[in-house]
């Protein structure tokens, strides 16, 4: 019995319609980046697991997929060494799988560019501002706008700690969804402030435990995360503390104005959080230049905004779709120290990824594809018979060297056939030629959306070219 063809869960083929739709997405978002100045780098699927783990956090670490070493990776090992407390069937797993998999396929884009970076450092110029489109994996559970395979299209300048940078970013987001006709909303935080949450709460060593829990906010409510915080040893008072902020609401001004007053001692506490103050003090100045840049798109504080991954420090981002349910859709921050890990420090850097896989089912979902993607052919030549073909084998020359898309239906069959052939793929120009055609040294054109027909002499390229558009 044959095997049923299958591919793994939260993965997706995708077919010729399909790629035209996703090379629509991707051409858009490069040329925006183009237009600021970004070059584009590539980086290896796989990275040695020590460049990535420890970088996204403990859950962001059981979501790597491991790369098992080559050849017969169990043997020679001394399993002894990895039993616990001498049980034989209890191991060490973590330690265990360091040893099997020294490899792993690349979480995301930016620490494999933060790797880059310091080890082509003396190649290139800071600030360095350089872009990337390539797929990244998690073991995570497929869900609806969540895979385990999926592209990023992440934009970073490192070697510079102004925030015109993080304002370039927001301009590149609101100009990208501007072309792609998605209105969105950008929201905005600092990872100061979270580190001044904790610090009013008067547990400054919980910061990551905050922030992961706030990052859910909007998946399981307010209840939720404040039963997570108490979990992982907040106390009551500690979350009475954060409760209001989680709550704020109002303009970005007076947004500010309330936390300044919180970060500044004016919470049930009394701390002062010096940490939180500069991060008050960024947000205000990044969106003065927003307000400056005239940026069309809704960009609005978010206090809730967390951004799960470690190495953020400073401003971190996030983009909903407004008219489609689903996930983010781009994302990012800024983070000071990235590459401190891989023996650069100091080294501050910023940028932001688009979900290509999301924003292809918000387009999708909203009908929102060029109908011009549906095909890749400009004109159909019909295959008449072997002089025929003969005859338009220049011809078809002739237009693909002026830059035409352009087919030669393959085999000698009925015309309804071609013609079936040239709607099933959405060709909108279709041409026949016989021998009176040939005769007369013509080239007879038919435009199928409308029924037009225009004979041109063979030679005569401009005309041709004027009809098909």
């Amino acid at each position: 019995m044959a095997q049923k063809p299958s591919i793994p869960k939260g993965t997706r083929d995708f077919g010729q319609q399909e790629m035209a739709e996703r090379n629509y997405i991707f051409d858009t978002i490069r040329s925006v980046f183009k237009t600021y100045g970004y070059a584009q780098i590539d980086t290896p699927s796989m990275e040695n697991l020590s460049t990535l783990l420890g970088k996204y956090g403990e859950e962001g670490d059981k979501l790597l997929f491991r790369v098992l070493n080559s050849g017969d990776a169990f043997s020679g090992i001394d399993y002894d060494s990895f039993r616990l407390d001498g049980n034989e069937n209890s191991y060490n797993s973590k330690a265990l799988t360091l040893k099997l998999c020294e490899k792993g396929l690349r979480y995301d884009l930016t620490v494999p560019f933060a790797r880059y970076v310091v080890q082509h450092q003396n190649e290139i110029s800071f600030p360095f501002k350089r872009y990337q489109i390539q797929p990244v994996w998690r073991a995570d559970r497929p869900q609806k706008g969540r895979y385990r395979e999926f592209y990023q299209c992440d934009v970073d300048v490192i070697g510079s700690k102004s925030q015109l940078n993080e304002l370039e970013l927001v301009q590149i987001v609101d100009r990208v969804f501007h072309l792609l006709d998605i209105n969105v909303l950008i929201k905005i935080n600092n990872r100061k402030l979270l580190t001044g949450f904790a610090e009013i709460a008067a547990f400054p060593d919980k910061v990551v435990d905050i922030t992961v829990a706030i990052d859910k906010l909007d998946k399981i409510g307010l209840d939720a995360v404040k039963a997570e915080m108490m979990e992982k040893g907040l106390t009551e008072e500690a979350v009475a503390v954060l409760e209001p902020i989680l709550l704020l609401s109002g303009g970005t001004a007076e947004k500010i104005a309330t936390m300044r007053t919180l970060m500044n001692g004016g919470s049930a506490s009394g701390i002062v959080s010096e940490a939180g103050l500069k991060g008050l003090d960024e947000l205000e100045e990044l969106f003065g230049l927003i307000d400056a840049a005239g940026i069309a798109s809704a960009v609005e504080i978010d206090l809730s905004l967390a951004r799960g991954l470690n190495y953020y420090t400073g401003a971190i981002f996030e983009v909903k779709a407004l008219d489609f349910a689903i996930g983010s859709i781009c994302g990012g921050g800024r983070y000071d120290n990235l590459t401190g890990i891989f023996g650069l420090p100091d080294m501050s850097g910023v940028g932001v990824s688009f979900g290509a896989d999301r924003i292809y089912d918000v387009l999708k979902g909203l009908d929102k594809f060029p109908a011009g993607l549906r095909s890749t052919t400009k004109l159909l030549l019909a295959n008449m018979g072997r002089k025929e073909l003969e005859y338009i084998l220049p011809l078809a020359r002739s237009l693909r060297e002026a830059g035409i898309a352009t087919e030669i239906y393959p085999d000698q069959t009925k015309l309804k056939k071609q013609f079936d052939y040239a709607d099933r793929k959405c060709i909108p120009f279709i041409s026949i030629n016989g021998e009176s055609e040939m005769e007369q040294g013509l080239m007879q054109i038919k435009k199928l959306s409308s029924g037009e027909q225009k004979q041109f002499a063979k030679d005569d390229l401009e005309g041709i070219l004027s009809f098909l558009g």
